[in-house]
């Protein structure tokens, strides 16, 4: 039996048995107050000497933080318990006594990340991992409900997306070969065959930033459809952000809560989002005082001050053409823009989602790769894809865990990872 199971009505009064490890423990008297956590929450066990054996008594007492325990006795209501129940035991079994536990109360981030092995116990890790597994059940089951096909990209690419800058090189039986930055390329492949298509995949970015929203491996969702142009694609993913909010709300208040998140603020994630072009979110800038050019090229410090006192996502829409990557569409009634978009979150945590239109032309490909002196013969399966049957698609790529660490509330994105990896850390 979970601890969940027994914090209702329908317990009270009955017999229970639960599992778990020892979260805080203190003695008073005759009487030893244990609360005891699993992975569905918290419980007070009260443990009294005479009730249990003074054997179990003692080892109840020497039970240290994290020692692991099972308890049988009964339920009762108790609202000055820190769940409003609590288990008056009737016998006790430890599994082991644990050691010293290294995390105490006001320990630095960087301890905890030091120790994230075992900061993962805490509750507020617990909440955040909850809260991620919603996320992913979420957007499988939205891609479901629009007829979008789970498919498996190769993790180990012969060539680059974004630019070689940011990518890892690994050796492979003696060629060279990298990590995925993303994968839009296999799943344009995968879209000829099934139209629409996604993957939840790691993405790898040797990006030597520093900001609070910037990691070398993330979890990258992306999708591509066939028949699709930018605004649809910006009407699906703002359809998505709203079904993952609704449903965090109604299976994870508990969790929002551990986090301290401001529940209003996640209640307002409603459509419409606002929808700007690139320009207009340039002048946006400029009145918050920001010194931007007319091709300004955004980062986190710049969204972060464009969206700090936005109350919903912003779209931010057709950027010049020659601050995106050469498979972006050009507009045709403007050609130096791209139909492409980026998803700004609001209270300045800013990019969570990159989409747009491709390229579907051969020709145009080809010559947008030239001009940004790139040679077409090392995109040679890509530009390929355009030979046979090509069409109008689009797609987007989303990042999993800057969506948690905005939906969350959190203040760095290290926090919504359960084992992050940036420039400065491997370990644990």
């Amino acid at each position: 039996m979970h601890i969940g199971d027994i914090l209702n009505d329908k317990c009270v009064d009955t017999i229970v048995s639960v599992r778990g490890w020892v979260y805080r423990s203190r003695e008073s008297g005759r009487l030893i107050f244990t609360v005891i956590r699993d992975s569905t929450g918290i419980v007070q066990v009260v443990v009294e000497k005479g009730v249990v054996s003074s054997e179990e008594f003692e080892l109840a007492k020497r039970a240290t933080i994290e020692s692991s325990i099972e308890v049988e006795g009964k339920c009762s209501k108790e609202p000055k318990a820190v769940t409003g129940y609590e288990i008056h035991a009737t016998k006790i079994r430890i599994y082991q006594i644990a050691e010293n536990f290294p995390i105490t109360k006001d320990k630095s981030d960087e301890f905890l990340l030091d120790i994230r092995h075992l900061w993962l116990r805490s509750r507020e890790m617990t909440a955040i991992m909850k809260m991620r597994d919603t996320i992913l059940d979420s957007i499988r089951d939205f891609m479901r409900e629009k007829d979008y096909h789970e498919v498996d990209p190769p993790m180990f690419v012969g060539g680059m997306v974004e630019g070689g800058s940011t990518l890892f090189e690994v050796p492979y039986f003696g060629e060279k070969a990298y990590l995925t930055q993303s994968s839009q390329f296999y799943l344009e492949a995968f879209m000829f065959s099934l139209e629409s298509v996604y993957t939840i995949s790691p993405s790898f970015r040797a990006e030597k930033s520093r900001t609070r929203r910037h990691v070398t491996e993330f979890s990258h969702y992306e999708a591509e459809a066939a028949w699709v142009q930018n605004q649809q694609m910006m009407d699906l993913e703002e359809e998505l952000i709203v079904f993952i909010a609704q449903r965090l709300l109604s299976s994870n208040k508990e969790e929002l809560e551990v986090v301290k998140r401001d529940l209003n603020k996640v209640k307002a994630i409603e459509k419409p989002f606002y929808r700007y072009r690139y320009e207009k979110v340039i002048d946006i800038g400029r009145q918050k005082g920001l010194q931007l050019s007319d091709m300004a090229d955004l980062g986190e410090k710049e969204e972060r001050a464009i969206t700090e006192d936005f109350d919903k996502p912003m779209f931010v829409y057709n950027f010049p053409t020659q601050l995106k990557p050469f498979y972006h569409r050009q507009d045709p009634e403007d050609p130096s823009h791209v139909l492409n978009h980026d998803l700004l979150a609001p209270e300045g945590y800013g990019e969570v989602i990159g989409g747009g239109e491709r390229i579907w032309d051969k020709d145009e490909l080809i010559s947008r790769m030239k001009s940004d002196n790139l040679n077409p013969e090392d995109y040679q399966w890509y530009v390929d894809l355009r030979s046979y049957g090509s069409v109008p698609h689009s797609g987007f790529g989303l990042g999993v865990d800057r969506l948690l660490t905005w939906l969350a509330g959190l203040d760095h994105i290290n926090k919504a990872i359960p084992f992050p990896r940036t420039i400065r850390r491997l370990k644990p």
